[in-house]
């Protein structure tokens, strides 16, 4: 059952799906974030992806003999650095258009790049250099208008932080996840990383949980599921297409968050946003580029 044929096409129509449905849960996300605290936000995110996850798992004979693990430390590292990251994510969602929270969490390659440079004394090439230039460029594009005026948004700039805490977060999530993946089941990655998401919303409780009305409570649910099955349909479109393929429409998926602005939060592009675009995006791929290169040589050695 493990063992999948690759199909070209059907690993790239997965990954738009998994694009489609991640900004649907951002949706959902951004929906309730002015009556919902985050830290629920991140338990329902989590308690309601782990549904599909767990069935997911099962269906793969994964389940549960695929968690077993020999490094429990190195999946609380992963987990706990992850779901910092989401909270991150979550907040700078609810301060910021969606679309400019998404477009920041492009810079997560550039960032792990720069990780892999500090911590795994990887090579400073130039492909890694573009990719932190054009990433800075961009975010002085996004955030300098806002810095130049007279006051402040103090909300607009606490989601500009939160959102390269969570691309500097994800960073060191994903070397994490890297250095993980040599021994341990993906699965089991995916599915710790829910759990300490969870236990880190419940730990929120006293901060103040509400409850909220029947339609809230199914946005919530929704962004759950959603997150879920877009972490399934992203994990099978790796089985059935390299990575180098499915590149390209991971930054397709930046549509979706500038459609939901325009046409369901009526918050028009701004100019800001329109110069950091290209920039980022191009940050992001340079960096990914470099990252696919150097996975090409660790199997060449």
């Amino acid at each position: 059952m493990n063992h999948v044929t690759e199909n070209p096409t059907i690993g790239i129509m997965l990954r738009i799906l998994s694009g489609f449905l991640f900004a649907a849960m951002s949706i959902c996300i951004k929906m309730v974030a002015n009556q919902v605290p985050v830290g629920q936000i991140v338990f329902f995110r989590s308690a309601f992806a782990l549904i599909p996850l767990v069935v997911f798992l099962w269906v793969r004979s994964e389940f549960p003999r695929g968690l077993y693990t020999k490094r429990p430390f190195g999946h609380l590292l992963r987990s706990s650095l992850g779901a910092a990251a989401m909270f991150a994510s979550f907040a700078s969602i609810a301060r910021l258009p969606l679309a400019e929270a998404t477009l920041l969490s492009y810079l997560s390659p550039t960032f792990t790049s720069i990780a892999g440079v500090l911590l795994l004394s990887e090579r400073l090439t130039v492909w890694r250099i573009g990719g932190v230039l054009f990433g800075l460029a961009g975010v002085i594009a996004l955030v300098g208008p806002e810095l130049t005026h007279i006051e402040l948004n103090g909300e607009r700039m606490w989601g500009y932080i939160f959102g390269l805490m969570m691309g500097i977060l994800t960073a060191f999530a994903l070397i994490m996840v890297r250095n993980l993946s040599r021994t341990e089941n993906p699965g089991a990655i995916a599915f710790y990383f829910v759990i300490a998401s969870m236990v880190g919303g419940l730990f929120t409780i006293p901060f103040g949980w509400v409850v909220p009305d029947l339609f809230g409570l199914s946005i919530l649910v929704l962004a759950g599921l959603f997150g879920g099955f877009a972490h399934i349909a992203m994990t099978l479109a790796f089985r059935h297409a390299e990575a180098s393929l499915l590149a390209p429409f991971e930054y397709l998926a930046i549509l979706w968050p500038i459609l939901a602005d325009v046409i369901l939060f009526h918050i028009p592009l701004s100019f800001a946003f329109l110069i950091a675009l290209p920039l980022v995006l191009t940050g992001a791929g340079l960096a990914a580029m470099e990252g696919r290169r150097t996975r090409r040589r660790d199997v060449r050695d």
